[in-house]
């Protein structure tokens, strides 16, 4: 029988539990890890061993920590539940050699996964996952994917508190109390339960909560915080009275925000919004990272501002190897991921949301307003973002075209054709459309983008024809 080859994709392996993502693959995966660390640090290699609140999350951890001790390495293992963002903050801090988190994030409950962090507590870059993927393909022809259960001791951590303690140091919590602005909060049965609440009622910020205990079945969907999964969090901000909603998804490395009318905030919004609000507050000037698919907002913003703008493929390893190397005060991806300089360069989706309840607290204005504002300022933008499942013939054929270099578009003349990341046509009006091919399901994924909501119709209209026709 064939072995699963085991991927790495934008953020890690993911796949279906009892299906590809079964204790034998797993123990593939780590082995591949182990030997991926091992031939970087021969010795004394320590590496931090989390998870989020998954189905059999404890017993896949107590498996890598066998793995890794077979290996010489030593396992630092949190034990309970934690945010992506925490374990990066904890192999900084900490000084490990990188981190094992098992967790699929934001995808449905069926799911989990593997992300490997680097010892800068970053996502591992492709030359990283592509040297582990070798070394599972070395060790499954060498028949090494068993340890032994000897090795360095397993060590046991608590991580919480330091992460707590460095947003204490990042967030403006005196301005959110002075300001007496109620917070609703929901972490989606997720890894962040106790985090943004506790943090808030510790600064003594009325705080309410919802889904604040473990189901390991989310409610019976995908954690995603995005606005049609928030109506329990829309309804507790009207009984609690909270001008703002923050929402984090099964591992707090995304974030959903809901305005004090229910309204929910789009993330390519937010972000703009908050690099607009860390120049105004911080004196950030250094430079602003977004992906190619992310809102053409932020080049506005940037070029308002005098910032340099850095445009990035998908995938926040990329923004997070500019925050390394202090090139920009913050960077986002329309998929709910952003992160600050100065911080982890990981998904923060817990940060983000109390920087945004910080900006609400300080500017004293809804998030629709300060909005409205931007816009009055640079113009206004309006993104959207549609998958499109294709038959294998629609999908050969429009992988060709993917190729072509197309002079006019939705009957606007092309201006600027980017092959960052997939296809991106930027049209002589600024409006534009990217296309990016999943490379896991057979799945294509539209982002449009106007200047006008009517325009956004006829070009997402446009958008889906160019995949469909011929």
């Amino acid at each position: 029988m064939m072995a699963t080859q085991i991927k790495f994709g934008t953020s890690g392996w993911r796949a279906v539990m009892a299906d590809e993502f079964t204790f034998h693959n797993v123990r593939r995966a780590v082995t591949g890890i182990a030997r991926y660390v091992s031939s970087v640090k021969p010795q004394a290699a320590r590496i931090i061993v989390g998870r989020d609140p998954r189905f059999l999350g404890e017993s896949f951890v107590e498996l890598a920590s066998e793995v890794l001790r077979s290996h010489g390495i030593q396992p630092l293992v949190v034990a309970e539940a934690a945010p992506t963002p925490t374990i990066a903050w904890a192999i900084i801090s900490r000084q490990a050699d990188g981190g094992i988190n098992f967790t699929a994030s934001h995808n449905p409950p069926e799911y989990n996964g593997i992300k490997f962090s680097t010892p800068d507590g970053a996502p591992a870059l492709p030359e990283v996952t592509n040297r582990i993927e070798a070394e599972v393909a070395a060790a499954d022809q060498a028949g090494m994917a068993k340890g032994n259960g000897g090795g360095p001791k397993r060590e046991e951590i608590e991580i919480k508190s330091d992460y707590l303690k460095r947003l204490q140091g990042v967030i403006d919590f005196a301005a959110i109390r002075k300001a007496g602005l109620k917070v609703c909060f929901d972490p989606l049965w997720g890894a962040a339960r106790g985090y943004s609440d506790e943090l808030l009622r510790a600064n003594g910020i009325a705080v309410a909560t919802v889904h604040d205990y473990r189901d390991v079945l989310f409610g019976g969907h995908a954690p995603e915080p995005d606005g049609h999964l928030l109506n329990d969090l829309r309804d507790k901000m009207r009984q609690s009275g909270a001008r703002i909603g923050i929402a984090t998804d099964g591992d707090a490395d995304r974030f959903g925000i809901v305005d004090e009318d229910g309204t929910y905030m789009s993330p390519n919004y937010v972000i703009a919004l908050l690099f607009d609000y860390l120049v105004a507050s911080r004196g950030w000037r250094n430079g602003v990272a977004k992906s190619v698919a992310t809102t053409n907002l932020v080049n506005a913003l940037a070029g308002h501002h005098k910032v340099e703008l850095h445009e990035t493929p998908v995938g926040f390893k990329y923004i997070g190897e500019l925050i390394k190397q202090d090139k920009i005060a913050i960077g986002g991806e329309e998929s709910a991921g952003l992160s600050i300089r100065y911080h982890v360069p990981e998904k923060d989706g817990v940060l983000a949301g109390l920087l945004c309840c910080e900006m609400v607290a300080t500017l004293g204005k809804s998030l629709q307003e300060q909005l409205r504002a931007l816009f009055a300022k640079v113009g206004s933008f309006y993104p959207l973002r549609e998958n499109f499942r294709l038959t294998d013939e629609v999908k050969a054929k429009f992988t060709k075209r993917l190729q072509a270099q197309p002079r006019e578009f939705a009957s606007k003349k092309v201006a600027q054709v980017v092959r960052t990341d997939g296809l991106k046509l930027v049209l002589e009006d600024g409006s534009w459309v990217c296309y990016r091919l999943s490379g896991t399901e057979p799945v294509v994924r539209i982002y449009t983008e106007a200047r006008s909501e009517s325009d956004l119709e006829k070009l997402s209209a446009a958008a889906k024809q160019w995949v469909f026709q011929g």
